[in-house]
């Protein structure tokens, strides 16, 4: 049965993954850096509050807690949830918050807003970003890719110096002599013409 994507749920999904890095992997505190977008920040917060050795903190358009994304209240209730204003505070390494100043979902008064609660906040540092969310992760994935494709580029034209140019009548030749059946497939295209031939008039069964 499948888990209800709950806050619990998330809450233990996370402590999972960290317990998965700690005891399977042997990683220490000190060389991890979590990372949280959004929703995200929830489930990271809430792990980084507990855990005062770790690398540091990555915030990506994060929230104030749940209630405050729908409205600006001024207090926290009981039934909020990812209450990360209240978190905030207790994380003691180094946090990075980015925030689009165009995000339409979570505005960016909630990145500004948790990094002056930031205890670390002389370790600490807030980007805003123009732009959305949505326009902060594709302008890196443009970086990425315009990375990637000068590097093949590059990559391709020093390949081309090593390999030997074939020229294209050599290649076609090649292409029409893989087309051309040989002896034994012609001969067995016959059989078959036969075996249909004698099938038909019932001299086979």
């Amino acid at each position: 049965m499948l888990k209800q994507p709950t806050e619990y749920n998330t809450y233990a999904d996370i402590d999972a993954a960290y317990k998965c890095l700690k005891e399977q992997y042997g990683v220490k505190d000190e060389q991890l850096i979590l990372y949280g977008q959004s929703v995200g920040s929830g489930p990271t917060l809430d792990l980084s509050s507990q855990i005062p050795e770790l690398r540091g903190v990555v915030l990506h358009s994060p929230i104030l807690s749940g209630l405050r994304v729908l409205y600006p209240v001024k207090r926290t209730y009981w039934f909020d949830i990812y209450k990360n204003i209240d978190k905030v505070g207790a994380v003691k390494c180094p946090v990075l918050v980015i925030h689009g100043t165009a995000d339409e979902v979570v505005d960016v008064s909630h990145g500004k807003q948790l990094w002056e609660l930031c205890k670390t906040i002389g370790k600490s540092k807030a980007t805003a970003a123009n732009g959305s969310k949505k326009d902060i992760v594709e302008s890196e994935n443009e970086g990425k890719a315009r990375k990637e494709s000068e590097s093949g580029a590059s990559g391709t034209s020093e390949l081309s110096k090593e390999i030997p140019e074939v020229s294209r009548n050599s290649l076609d030749s090649r292409l029409e002599k893989s087309k051309k059946p040989d002896k034994q497939e012609k001969s067995r295209m016959s059989t078959d013409h036969v075996d249909r031939f004698r099938r038909r008039k019932g001299l086979v069964w």
